[in-house]
């Protein structure tokens, strides 16, 4: 189960909510910052903490919502920080609605309906030389500094564009994954498809350019979500060249 407080902040504030959530395994300091929203179901904020690395990562997302039978406003996060994704509201007391303060209490949500995990942060920068990337990737329980190295054995299509390698206590690099370079069967747009090992197990996500970001050389890291007509087929191995 879970418990935990959130705060509403001055306008001002860089952050629209902070508080902290509990249970029995972890206690964590959020945060709910603005995000652009694509549609109207599209989530009002993104749900940041930081890390052991002290790395801020994006644990999750959350809606502005009203209560069909009370007309109350409340906040309903989707929460990962690593341990299985969940559901809990943020809610005002009787009391806290007649104060009008800004204080809101956390309850967990019982759901029945499967949910995808949205803790993975990350991002991929094109470097000027040697066609190469560095970037991250993490969450609360990992957090993996690592480089694209493009990948010299290439000899199909479905081989991998590069390898990823991080580096080892004493800076011996260490082969993690595979990457492909992709383009969006809907948009058109190039993206970059990584399989990465990591201590939690194989991690597929995708690193995408938003409209900011377009044509400039920095990538969003993304998770990765099955769907139909998927561009590229399911490369789960970590050899050299498949």
């Amino acid at each position: 189960m879970f418990a935990g407080t959130l705060t509403k902040t001055a306008e001002t504030a860089a952050a629209a909510f902070t508080g902290m959530i509990h249970s029995t395994r972890f206690d964590i300091a959020i945060q709910l910052e603005a995000r652009t929203k694509m549609s109207e179901r599209s989530p009002d904020f993104d749900v940041t903490a930081v890390n052991k690395s002290g790395r801020k990562v994006r644990i999750g997302t959350a809606w502005n919502e009203t209560g069909n039978t009370t007309g109350n406003p409340y906040v309903s996060m989707q929460i990962d920080v690593g341990l299985g994704p969940f559901r809990v509201n943020a809610v005002q007391s009787k009391e806290a609605r007649e104060a009008q303060t800004d204080d809101y209490e956390i309850i967990p949500l019982v759901s029945n309906g499967a949910m995808k995990s949205g803790s993975i942060s990350g991002e991929l920068t094109a470097m000027d030389a040697d066609n190469a990337f560095a970037g991250y990737v993490a969450n609360m329980m990992f957090d993996l500094d690592f480089m694209l190295i493009e990948n010299a054995f290439k000899t199909e299509a479905t081989h991998p564009d590069y390898r990823i390698e991080v580096s080892s206590p004493k800076g011996h690099p260490i082969r993690v994954g595979s990457a492909w370079m992709a383009k969006s069967n809907r948009t058109g747009n190039d993206y970059v498809s990584l399989l990465i090992n990591t201590p939690d197990g194989d991690l597929r996500v995708n690193a995408v350019q938003n409209e900011e970001q377009r044509g400039g050389q920095t990538f969003s890291i993304i998770p990765f979500v099955e769907s139909a007509g998927q561009e590229r087929s399911d490369n789960t191995a970590l050899a050299l060249v498949s």
